[in-house]
C-alpha cells in the first residue's frame, strides 16, 4: 500500500487569493520569513513528482530563467496542444484517472502546485491528501481565489501550525 500523499503546498494572502487578477504572484517575493527559504527546500525534498495546470505552467515559465522542476518528474495538465518540452510531460487525461496511477507508481509525496481550476478539480474527485498553506501577510483586495467558486466542500483535519517570520504554515490532512 502506497505511502505517499499528494499535497497542496501553495502560499495564499491574508484574504485568500494565491494570484493577482492576471496571474502575477510577484507580492510573495519580499515577505519576511525565516532568512531561509521558508521551508521550501525541506518541503521539495520529499516530493517525488510535481503536478500542475498549464496556466500555472506558463507563469511558471516567466518567472524562472530555468525551469525550477526539471529535477523531478513534472507533469502539466493541458486541454490544448502544446510544443513539447524537455523537462515536462503534457497530461491530457481525466486527473481521476491519471492521479491514483500516478501516485501508485510514486515512491514520495507528489506535489499539486496549483492553479485554482485544477485545484478544484483534485477536490472534486478527493484526491488531495494534506494542504500546506503558506498564509502571506497581505490583503490583495482581489486576484485569483485558492478556492473558486464551486469547489465540492470538504472537512480538514489541522495536523500543524509552524510560524516562520511573518508567515503561517498551516498543514491539513483530509478527514474523509
Amino acid at each position: 500500500m502506497s505511502v505517499n500523499k499528494v499535497v497542496l503546498y501553495i502560499a495564499m494572502s491574508l484574504d485568500g487569493y494565491i494570484a493577482r487578477s492576471d496571474g502575477s504572484v510577484d507580492w510573495l517575493f519580499d515577505v519576511q520569513g525565516d532568512g531561509g527559504d521558508n521551508g521550501y527546500s525541506k518541503f521539495y525534498s520529499r516530493v517525488e513528482a510535481v503536478v500542475m495546470g498549464k496556466l500555472t505552467y506558463d507563469v511558471v515559465l516567466k518567472l524562472e530563467e530555468e525551469f525550477p522542476y526539471s529535477d523531478k518528474p513534472c507533469y502539466v495538465f493541458t486541454r490544448s496542444e502544446p510544443a513539447a518540452a524537455p523537462h515536462v510531460i503534457f497530461v491530457d487525461e481525466p486527473v481521476q484517472s491519471f492521479i491514483p496511477r500516478l501516485k501508485a507508481e510514486a515512491k514520495g509525496d507528489i506535489w499539486l502546485v496549483g492553479g485554482g481550476q485544477l485545484v478544484q478539480a483534485f477536490l472534486a474527485h478527493h484526491l488531495v491528501d494534506e494542504l500546506q498553506i503558506a498564509i502571506i501577510p497581505k490583503v490583495l483586495g482581489g486576484g485569483i481565489p485558492l478556492f473558486l467558486g464551486g469547489t465540492a466542500p470538504s472537512v480538514w483535519e489541522l495536523q500543524n501550525m509552524e510560524k516562520i517570520g511573518q508567515i503561517v504554515l498551516l498543514t491539513y490532512r483530509t478527514n474523509g
